[in-house]
């Protein structure tokens, strides 16, 4: 068992639609960091508006948190969840490749075991205003019909499903752990763990926007966390799109 770290509030639901829409409907009255978790997710959500499906078996957690950051900083949060994801990720899948592909998802020996969502929301101050949504496929994972990147649990790469509550405690301490380095050093130093396990760095890949799609090779991720992408006509940095590989 992992221990919980301190000054943490923790908040398990059987069943829910979605711990971020949990989460913000509790914001106003949350002070303190919270994580809120389901057993059962219903009606849960990834980027876009896309489904997210969380059976029991797998991993559906919200951390609430007050943030007085610019909106910037607010979705650099996205790196450290990632890290801690792929932290715990890696302890339960040791000798196995965890791989994290920009902007938010943790990939297990190349197919998608984890994505994260953020959402901001409006509060009084001191109350939360930032939900980090995290689901980590453990026993279950979609089939290839419904999902854009190939996809996999714990369970199907190991052999063996963690408990979710464990997974919940790992998870809070080492997201503890990578905004107290934050705290202290900064986001520089988050940017150089995420990178040390970036998914196709240095290869082609596609970063498709609303209006266009731009091919070119994953060169860096700038210092407020934008990707850097070298193009034929020069280098692009690029604050939000879907990463794929070239057909």
């Amino acid at each position: 068992m992992n221990s919980w770290p301190e000054g943490v509030e923790r908040v398990v639901l059987a069943e829910i639609d979605s711990t971020n829409a949990e989460a913000q409907r509790r914001a106003a009255s949350v002070f303190a960091p919270t994580w809120i978790a389901a057993r059962r997710q219903i009606a849960g959500r990834g980027r876009s508006g896309r489904a997210w499906a969380s059976p029991e078996g797998n991993l559906a957690a919200t951390l609430l948190l007050r943030r007085d950051e610019p909106p910037a900083a607010k979705a650099r949060l996205s790196f450290h969840a990632a890290l801690a994801v792929a932290d715990v990720i890696a302890a339960h899948a040791p000798g196995k490749q965890v791989t994290l592909k920009w902007p938010n998802d943790v990939l297990l020996d190349d197919a998608k075991v984890s994505g994260i969502l953020l959402e901001s929301f409006s509060t009084r101050a001191p109350a939360a205003n930032i939900a980090i949504g995290i689901g980590i496929n453990l026993a279950h994972f979609p089939p290839a019909t419904e999902t854009r990147w190939p996809a996999t649990s714990v369970a199907a790469t190991t052999g063996v499903a963690p408990d979710p509550e464990d997974v919940l405690a790992h998870l809070a301490t080492r997201m503890a752990f990578w905004l107290a380095e934050d705290t202290e050093r900064g986001f520089e130093p988050i940017r150089a763990a995420w990178l040390a396990r970036a998914a196709h760095l240095g290869r082609r890949i596609e970063a498709r926007l609303p209006d266009r799609t731009l091919g070119g090779i994953f060169e860096d991720v700038s210092p407020d966390g934008a990707l850097v992408l070298r193009t034929g006509a020069g280098r692009e940095v690029i604050s939000a799109a879907d990463v794929h590989l070239p057909d």
